[in-house]
């Protein structure tokens, strides 16, 4: 994203000491420490574990999934600098039918040179539910840390028990968040992070920032949603900014509404709670309200969720409590999509439900048949990347235009 943290020097702070507000007089710190420890073990095992298998491999570690169609589909970070680059991507277990699930997606690189395709995403599909995830990175390291949460929170979303019912959804999605935060500082403590384990289950080796703790000012947005077939209900966590939105067809018309909210630090309760921790909002002159420590000018952040950014959870009152909603079956024809903000920069969610729902139903239903989610997908992409251009000026006086942020869409 690019835009959300400043750009000070702060000197490396030690996140394992969290700061705690108590209302005893007396406390015995070594359970408090032993507490810790317990949970950096447990990540740290998690870790070794995740590094060694894809997300099916978990799916079917205990063999009740034999012969039954698993499908996974994900971005892989790269380092192409081509603007409007669509990003790599890798598949898993069955061949993934998106057209004839109806699903599309694209992720496409802005125009900062500094740093690759910051954006990922992630699909699963099962025969009982289905996954979609977007996250949007944003600091120096921030493509790592996406990457990182693209493949960890799923994995422990699928991992967990509970994900045999199909009724304690938003119970799994805030203790996956939550775990997700947690193994993103341990991981930064283990200088691992860049090493990132992606879907194949294979550690790579990218040689970027391997001996630096890279989550200490780098994060990201988080917006997972989850169809349970089922029952047909979804539920949406988010973090951050990357906004899902369900549109819904009524008789001839399509109606688009945001299931997700952006957490801002101008917000009422995020403002308060941010303020209760010792952090501090500041509005930055320009577009932004930021994110500081008290009498001090990190860590900068224009958002009040997010996964990673360890020193503004640490000394800010940051959270990475996702928001849970949930929409219940229809039988009315509906989409979903999830885009991070490069997106919805000049495009609101009922504007693009209306555009893609006269895209889809003049153009792609009759002309392409199935694969309409794609090519609206695509349509997305390109139409907010033109208005970036035409809202923006076009040109900035340089060889770059203004179009900086990337941007990712999801659809199904």
């Amino acid at each position: 994203m690019g835009c959300s943290s400043s750009s000070a020097t702060i000197p490396e702070a030690n996140v394992q000491k969290q700061r705690r507000r108590l209302s005893v007089g007396n406390v015995d710190t070594s359970e408090v420490h032993e507490a810790d420890e317990r949970a950096t073990q447990e990540d740290r095992g998690l870790i070794a574990q995740f590094n060694q298998k894809n997300l099916l491999d978990m799916i079917q570690r205990d063999g009740q999934q034999k012969g039954r169609r698993n499908s996974a589909i994900c971005s892989s970070t790269d380092q192409n600098p081509t603007s409007f680059a669509n990003k790599t991507m890798q598949q898993y277990g069955d061949e993934l039918q998106a057209a004839q699930h109806g699903l599309g997606y694209t992720c496409r690189k802005g125009l900062k040179p500094e740093s690759p395709n910051q954006d990922s995403w992630c699909m699963l599909k099962t025969e009982d539910f289905s996954i979609y995830g977007v996250f949007d990175g944003h600091g120096q390291k921030g493509h790592d840390v996406s990457n990182f949460v693209k493949d960890v929170l799923p994995k422990l979303i699928v991992s967990d028990p509970r994900a045999a019912s199909s009724d304690q959804w938003s119970a799994i999605l805030t203790d996956c968040f939550r775990k997700t935060q947690s193994m993103v500082n341990t991981s930064d403590k283990m200088k691992q992070l860049s090493r990132g384990a992606v879907f194949s289950g294979v550690v790579i080796q990218s040689g970027i920032g391997v001996k630096h703790r890279n989550a200490q000012m780098s994060g990201t947005t988080a917006t997972l949603a989850v169809h349970d077939h089922r029952s047909d209900q979804i539920t949406v966590g988010h973090v951050a900014d990357s906004t899902a939105v369900l549109g819904t067809k009524n008789s001839s018309s399509w109606e688009g509404v945001a299931l997700t909210r952006d957490h801002k630090p101008n917000l009422k309760d995020e403002k308060a709670r941010i303020e209760k921790a010792g952090g501090r909002v500041v509005f930055d002159g320009y577009a932004n309200h930021r994110v500081y420590a008290k009498n001090a000018r990190y860590p900068g952040l224009n958002m009040s969720r997010c996964i990673g950014d360890l020193l503004g959870h640490q000394d800010c009152g940051i959270s990475c409590e996702p928001e849970i909603a949930t929409v219940e079956p229809s039988n009315k024809e509906r989409i979903l999509f999830i885009c991070s903000d490069g997106v919805w920069e000049f495009i609101t969610p009922q504007e693009a439900q209306l555009e893609l729902g006269v895209f889809t139903a003049v153009t792609l239903i009759h002309h392409y048949g199935s694969s309409d989610a794609q090519k609206a997908a695509d349509f997305l992409a390109k139409e907010a990347w033109d208005r970036w251009i035409r809202e923006e000026g076009g040109w900035n006086g340089s060889s770059d235009l203004r179009v900086e942020d990337d941007g990712t869409g999801v659809a199904g």
